[in-house]
């Protein structure tokens, strides 16, 4: 095929004239007006001056023109870089600086916060506003609604999707059209998805899940998304009837248990609940079980990997455990000081290998070598075991990284903003359970012995700096952080001092 991932997903649908997407105020988008808008969006791309290989960093709210724009950079040969719309401007210049972006798509509101970033770096600002209006639709309305698709194979790079570790800065994880397509193709077979299938989607599409997982998965079996700009219980609730499947982090699944209106009844038609990009506590599992006689299906996946493995859709969808590896994935467990793999049942590194593992960290190979073994195995970080029927557990992660509702978070980043911060000596920030977000971010702060910090001030100060989804939600004062005898700051005797924050205040 002259364009793998495109011709699949996208090019199939050519002439198609069934619905693709269902918008939140009823109207509807077929896929031959998807696939006419993403071709004026191509052509428009070509125009601005960029080649196949280049990157388009995509920081706007989620519609169907955002989709559309994904759609365009596949078909042009560009790579898609899309950012959390919660990022500040001193976020999105690391990214659109570091990946070379040739051009940065924003919403119209962030436009002047951003023109400085674009200009710096010497890319291309256009706008793409959350109705679909925009500098860069507004020029696209005026070209051909055809574009002859780029050719590229499976080992081009399609996406770059920035993760962060525990030190140093984010990464940027090159994903190939072949890791897309791999991984969108095991995931219709083993979830069953049909053209008959109608997705309830209201996750980012700036994400692995909701883009990478939903959407693909949706465009590949030839089915419908209602397609939400996010999630709200009201509206969840009153279009949960029209789906036959929702995909959704643990908060979604909270938020409706606590509900009146989510019954059984409402569900009664529905054949799959997937939940990822967190943990999801058994407690959750037995209630939603209970609530609705649906068992909601737990995978693992990553952003450089997407998805590894899956609980079995027939078969026990075990709580606490994320499932078996995906067919084609090897998944082993091993020492993180050897790299052996241990026996069955003990707890250990997550190693992977398969066609849906990355290329590597753009313009990192220290980093790449680290993390990407010679024979193919990712080390991730994450620390789990294997059970005696073969359900991998996570146990927890060898790095310091926090999952907030299925954003990756570095401490490092929040603690250099706190330790600038009037009256502190130095800080730590580390992640604790959390009933909506599976954990969320707890700073730590040690005076300086000249002034008492001012918590409020000091809060308000790092939110200028810092996405919201980073912020403490909680700061805390204390004489001195627990050190080992090197002189390491001990962040695990700090989750298990203040692990239980939440919980009380919730009790």
């Amino acid at each position: 095929m002259a364009n793998p991932l495109y011709d699949t997903l996208f090019g199939q649908h050519h002439g198609k004239s069934g619905t693709f997407l269902h918008m939140q105020d009823g109207t509807t988008m077929s896929y031959a007006g998807f696939l006419g808008l993403a071709a004026q969006y191509a052509n428009l791309l070509v125009q601005l001056g960029l080649n196949p290989g280049d990157r388009a960093a995509v920081q706007v709210q989620k519609s169907p023109q955002a989709l559309a724009f994904y759609a365009a950079c596949v078909q042009a040969g560009i790579v898609f870089l899309p950012l959390n719309t919660a990022y500040t401007a001193d976020e999105v210049q690391y990214f659109v600086e570091n990946s070379g972006a040739r051009v940065l798509l924003c919403d119209q509101a962030k436009a002047d916060s951003l023109r400085p970033v674009a200009e710096g770096c010497d890319a291309a600002l256009e706008t793409l506003n959350g109705d679909g209006t925009g500098s860069f639709a507004d020029k696209a309305t005026a070209l051909p609604d055809n574009f002859d698709t780029v050719a590229r194979s499976t080992d081009d790079l399609a996406a770059f999707l920035y993760t962060s570790g525990t030190t140093g800065r984010s990464k940027g994880a090159m994903l190939t059209q072949g890791n897309l397509l791999s991984n969108a193709q095991t995931l219709v077979t083993e979830w069953r998805f049909t053209a008959d299938d109608i997705l309830l989607h209201a996750l980012p599409i700036f994400h692995t899940h909701g883009l990478f997982v939903a959407s693909n998965i949706t465009l590949l079996a030839g089915g419908q998304m209602i397609f939400l700009p996010k999630f709200n219980l009201d509206v969840m609730i009153e279009k949960l009837p029209l789906a036959t499947a929702m995909m959704g982090v643990p908060t979604f699944y909270t938020r409706l248990l606590g509900d009146a209106r989510f019954t059984k009844d409402l569900v009664q038609h529905m054949r799959l609940f997937v939940s990822g990009s967190a943990p999801l506590l058994a407690e959750t599992h037995i209630q939603f079980e209970e609530r609705t006689g649906h068992r909601i299906l737990e995978r693992y996946g990553m952003t450089e990997t997407n998805m590894n493995t899956s609980n079995p859709y027939d078969g026990e969808r075990r709580a606490g455990t994320v499932g078996f590896p995906l067919p084609g994935v090897e998944l082993k467990i091993t020492d993180s000081k050897t790299g052996a793999t241990l026996p069955q049942g003990e707890i250990g590194e997550i190693e992977v290998r398969g066609p849906n593992v990355f290329k590597g960290y753009w313009q990192m190979p220290e980093k790449t070598a680290e993390e990407l073994r010679p024979d193919g195995f990712f080390i991730t970080g994450d620390l789990g075991q294997i059970d005696k029927d073969g359900y991998v557990q996570i146990v927890g992660r060898n790095k310091d990284l926090i999952i907030s509702g299925g954003y990756n978070i570095y401490p490092k980043e929040v603690e250099l903003l706190l330790d600038e911060q009037n009256g502190v000596l130095e800080s730590a920030v580390i992640g604790v359970p959390h009933p909506d977000f599976g954990e969320t971010v707890v700073g730590i702060i040690v005076p300086d012995g000249d002034s008492d910090p001012d918590l409020d001030a000091i809060a308000a100060n790092i939110g200028t700096s810092l996405a919201r989804f980073k912020q403490p939600q909680k700061l805390i004062v204390r004489a001195e952080l627990p050190r080992n005898t090197m002189g390491k700051v001990q962040k695990k005797a700090l989750r298990d001092e203040y692990g239980a924050l939440f919980e009380k205040a919730r009790s």
